[in-house]
């Protein structure tokens, strides 16, 4: 999500961003093409004449000024008002003094609202809380039955029961009591349009369980609608703030670029992939440098930090520092990388990274391939691919579905690692003193 729009931005400002002065000229072509870009986001008309009068004030400040970069000033200005209509603070849920705390999500149908409660569930749960999942959607087939299933992979329990929405809502809620819950989680029924008998239904389980907070889930690909949907449920739920699903997707953002700004409610949590891990607190200064190609290093950190085990992580840098780096440590690194998701993603986060290789279609089935050539070797192969003969590559082949090529060229790359990790100096100690007292008798 947001490429294309984060590519417009960055062309426009790009133009300007090193100049050390700066003509009307220059402030009124930039101007008119962030405004094309986010009228083509399809973000809101009022939000996009907000942004771009604001812009134009920081622009013709900037103009004036006798700072040597007023290029960078107006992209500064650009990156703060992307900050503000995405929601200015990180929200932060307000639990209950007396558990538990209450959380009802609504929503169309289609928008990831059952997902949507497994994931938040599990955030919570690895937050050290003990949240309770309620199946309050008995419209939709097989809702329920999903919701257990993903309950049970975040290691959460679902309650349910074949009566009505409102008894299961309030007789669940009973049972977290019961139970000791901290946090209690609604998924409610959708419809596939507003109508009264879904914001009916809704209002009463509300009203019934007295939920704390009231989440709207909106699919972030389906635009300006969004705004509909969330003025809408607002007007009988007043809701306390959104979750939008799918920003993995290849939406252009206008959703999340229009509803804190024009509804007034924040965006709360983000799903950015289909893993129950992919779900995350929504942060408006690190989503706006994101969009703008500054990267968002803090959330790679956060996200490395979450699933990556630091003991394997360790082990492999310092095997590598110290040239001991064989095909077993690339092997349980690889594994670490691929815990984080997707590549592409990964990329996104880090500042500097050219467009072009952002632009990339990483084929994460190579990255398979690697995996199955490395996993098809024996223990002793791969500490030490120097006996991987003619025979023993057909067999790695055979085990990994590949071709000798494919691990051919796999073992070349590796020994070219190897090779390069030497000549930067890295190398087993014994290696390293060799080297620097061969260097020392050439001097003499």
């Amino acid at each position: 999500m947001f490429e294309t729009l984060g590519e417009r931005l960055e062309g426009a400002l790009s133009r300007i961003r090193g100049k050390t002065r700066l003509t009307q000229a220059d402030v009124d072509e930039a101007l008119a093409e962030i405004r094309r870009a986010l009228l083509e986001a399809d973000v809101n008309i009022g939000v996009v004449n907000l942004i771009s009068e604001r812009v134009g004030v920081a622009a013709v400040g900037a103009m004036a000024s006798p700072s040597l970069t007023p290029g960078q000033q107006v992209v500064k200005a650009v990156h703060n008002e992307l900050i503000d209509v995405l929601g200015q603070d990180t929200y932060r849920i307000r639990f209950a003094s007396t558990p538990p705390t209450i959380l009802l999500l609504a929503g169309l149908q289609g928008s990831g609202k059952t997902t949507a409660a497994a994931k938040l569930a599990l955030l919570l749960r690895r937050q050290g809380r003990s949240p309770y999942l309620i199946a309050a959607d008995l419209a939709r087939p097989g809702a329920v039955r999903q919701l257990e299933i993903l309950g049970e992979q975040a290691g959460v329990p679902v309650f349910s029961e074949p009566t009505t929405p409102v008894e299961v809502a309030t007789k669940g809620v009973a049972e977290a009591r019961r139970l000791a819950r901290d946090v209690v989680i609604i998924d409610t029924a959708g419809r596939l349009a507003i109508d009264d008998a879904l914001m009916n239904e809704v209002s009463e389980i509300q009203k019934a369980t007295q939920a704390h907070l009231r989440f709207l889930v909106v699919d972030a690909m389906i635009g300006q609608d969004a705004v509909v949907t969330a003025r809408a449920f607002d007007e009988r739920l007043e809701l306390s703030a959104v979750i939008l699903t799918k920003l993995d997707g290849d939406a252009r953002g206008g959703a999340a670029l229009s509803v804190k700004e024009v509804v007034g409610k924040p965006i709360a949590f983000a799903s950015v992939g289909e893993k129950l891990e992919d779900f995350e607190p929504f942060y408006p200064d690190r989503m706006a440098s994101r969009i703008l190609g500054m990267g968002d290093v803090l959330s790679l950190i956060e996200r490395a930090q979450d699933t990556m085990d630091e003991d394997v992580a360790k082990k492999g840098a310092d095997r590598l520092r110290t040239g001991h780096f064989d095909l077993e440590d690339f092997l349980e690194q690889l594994r670490q990388v691929r815990k984080m998701g997707p590549l592409k993603g990964v990329l996104s986060m880090l500042p500097g990274v050219p467009k072009e290789l952002k632009n990339q279609d990483i084929d994460e089935g190579e990255i398979s391939r690697i995996e199955a050539i490395v996993s098809s070797m024996t223990k002793a192969e791969r500490k030490n691919p120097s006996i991987i003969d003619v025979s023993r590559r057909a067999r790695i082949a055979s085990g990994s579905g590949t071709t000798q090529l494919q691990v051919n060229t796999l073992l070349k790359q590796f020994r070219d690692m190897n090779k390069m990790m030497r000549q930067m100096g890295v190398g087993p100690p014994s290696a390293t003193r060799s080297r620097a007292k061969s260097k020392r008798k050439k001097r003499r």
